[in-house]
C-alpha cells in the first residue's frame, strides 16, 4: 500500500512529484479492471491511491515549481511578459526540449510560433504540431527583426548568435527588447550577446539553477507526503480488517 500510494505521489520519481507516473497507474489500472484482473479489493485500493495523490498535492508544495528545462523556459517566459498569448517566438531546433517547449508554450496561449532547424522538414513537422510556421534555416536571423522571445536549443559545434549577426537586427528592432533562452549544450548564444543593448541573455546554467531550487523545495515536501501517506494506510488497513472480520462472522 504504501509503496503504490508514494508512486502515484511521485515521491519515488527521479523527478520528485511528477505527474506522468499517476497517469500512467490510471492506465495500467484501467486495462487491468476491463480485462477482469482487478477484483474489490484492488478496486477499492487503488481507488484510494488516487485521492491520496489528490490530496497530497492540494496539502503540499510536492508539484511546486518547474523542474525541466522546457517547463522553466515557459515559466521564464511568463515572468518577463506576464501574458504570452500576443508575444511572438522563435525556435532554433526542432529536438526534444524544443518540441516540449513549444508545446508548453501553445498551452499557454502563445498563437505565433516560428520554427526553425536545419533539417526543415523536422521543423514543419514540430511548428504543424503546434499550429505555428517553419524557417528556413538559413533565414532564420531575419525573423529577429519581429519576435519577442528567442528560444535555441540546437546541436551546434559553435555559437549560431553572435553579435556580430543580431547587431544590424536589433537595431531595427525601434527599441523593442529581445529575450533570448539558450538552452543548448554546448550554447548557441555567445556570451558577449548579453552586453548588447536590448538583448536579454539567460542561459543553460541559469535554468539549471531554477529547476534545482525548485527541486531542492519539492525534496521538503517528501516528509509531510509519507505522513498524509501513512495515515491512509492506517486507515485503509483498518477498513480491510472490518470488512474481512464481517465476512468472517457471515461465513
Amino acid at each position: 500500500m504504501r509503496h503504490l500510494f508514494r508512486v502515484v505521489c511521485g515521491l519515488d520519481s527521479i523527478v520528485i512529484g511528477e505527474t506522468e507516473i499517476l497517469g500512467q497507474v490510471k492506465k495500467a489500472y484501467a486495462l487491468a479492471r476491463d480485462s477482469g484482473d482487478a477484483g474489490p479489493l484492488l478496486h477499492r485500493l487503488f481507488q484510494r491511491a488516487f485521492h491520496v495523490a489528490k490530496q497530497v498535492r492540494s496539502r503540499t508544495e510536492i508539484t511546486r515549481g518547474s523542474v525541466s528545462v522546457a517547463s522553466v523556459v515557459v515559466d521564464l517566459a511568463l515572468k518577463i511578459f506576464c501574458d504570452l498569448a500576443q508575444r511572438k517566438v522563435l525556435l532554433l531546433g526542432a529536438g526534444e526540449m524544443s518540441e516540449r517547449t513549444a508545446r508548453a508554450l501553445h498551452a499557454r496561449g502563445v498563437t505565433d510560433i516560428r520554427v526553425s532547424n536545419r533539417s526543415f522538414e523536422r521543423a514543419e513537422r514540430l511548428a504543424e504540431s503546434v499550429q505555428g510556421r517553419a524557417v528556413a534555416f538559413q533565414h532564420w536571423p531575419n525573423e529577429c527583426r519581429e519576435i519577442d522571445i528567442l528560444i535555441s536549443s540546437t546541436a551546434a559545434p559553435e555559437p549560431l548568435l553572435t553579435p556580430e549577426i543580431l547587431g544590424p537586427l536589433i537595431r531595427e528592432r525601434l527599441e523593442r527588447p529581445l529575450f533570448i533562452i539558450d538552452a543548448a549544450v554546448p550554447r548557441d548564444v555567445a556570451p558577449e550577446v548579453n552586453e548588447m543593448d536590448g538583448v536579454f541573455l539567460y542561459d543553460i546554467d541559469v535554468l539549471q539553477s531554477i529547476a534545482e531550487q525548485s527541486l531542492a523545495l519539492r525534496r521538503l515536501q517528501i516528509a509531510p507526503a509519507d505522513a498524509i501517506i501513512a495515515e491512509h494506510v492506517a486507515d485503509f488497513r483498518a477498513c480491510y480488517a472490518d470488512a474481512s472480520l464481517q465476512l468472517a462472522s457471515a461465513a
